[in-house]
């Protein structure tokens, strides 16, 4: 099946075909492709950034050997299948890609660590929290059953002590995240992934 993506993943190939292998990969979704920070947060590392806008995890499955296994990264950052939810597919399928995309890092690039980001409960989509959730709940089970697999928990820091999402975190589509947000993700980041800079 081809993607309304191809465009996107072939100017990105283009584009870090011209560095070095064997660097941090950054990959997902929008929430990834407008990370600001990332170079300065963490300048000891090189860090390639893999976001699309839009990209599903479907999407980022499809694309992982041709996009991701050939730069050999030394580690993966991954963020997204919250567009999968939006566009109709059920928490099943978004752990069935995570699932799939998992088996193709073991086949091709074994020992390599992978961390996911959990899902974030964004205010502009909170008709979508239960799914969110529940995503998140398989999804985290998987990493468990994997080596080398860390769960970001962005989905508990991002809310408030009532249990809502923190509206300081997003801009004023109450989707993608703000400054503040990336923060925190950054901050979390350096908390729980050791690799990242060692």
């Amino acid at each position: 099946m081809v993607s309304e993506y191809e465009k996107d993943i072939e100017a990105l190939v283009r584009k870090h075909s011209e560095q070095p292998t064997g660097n941090i990969i950054f990959y997902g979704s929008s929430s990834i492709r407008l990370w600001p920070s990332l170079k300065r947060e963490f300048p000891e590392v090189t860090i390639e950034n893999w976001g699309f806008g839009g990209a599903t995890l479907w999407e980022c499955d499809l694309f992982f050997e041709r996009a991701i296994v050939p730069r050999q990264p030394r580690g993966i950052v991954f963020y997204g299948g919250d567009n999968d939810l939006a566009k109709g597919r059920t928490p099943t399928q978004v752990w069935e890609a995570l699932r799939d995309m998992l088996d193709k890092r073991d086949a091709h690039l074994p020992g390599v660590p992978f961390a996911f980001g959990a899902l974030k409960n964004a205010p502009s989509r909170a008709e979508l929290v239960e799914q969110v959730e529940q995503t998140n709940e398989w999804c985290q089970r998987e990493l468990a059953s994997r080596e080398n697999c860390e769960w970001l928990d962005w989905y508990d820091a991002m809310l408030d002590e009532k249990g809502e999402p923190r509206g300081e975190l997003y801009l004023s589509d109450q989707l993608h995240l703000s400054r503040k947000g990336y923060d925190l993700w950054n901050s979390v980041l350096k908390r729980d992934l050791h690799w990242l800079t060692s």
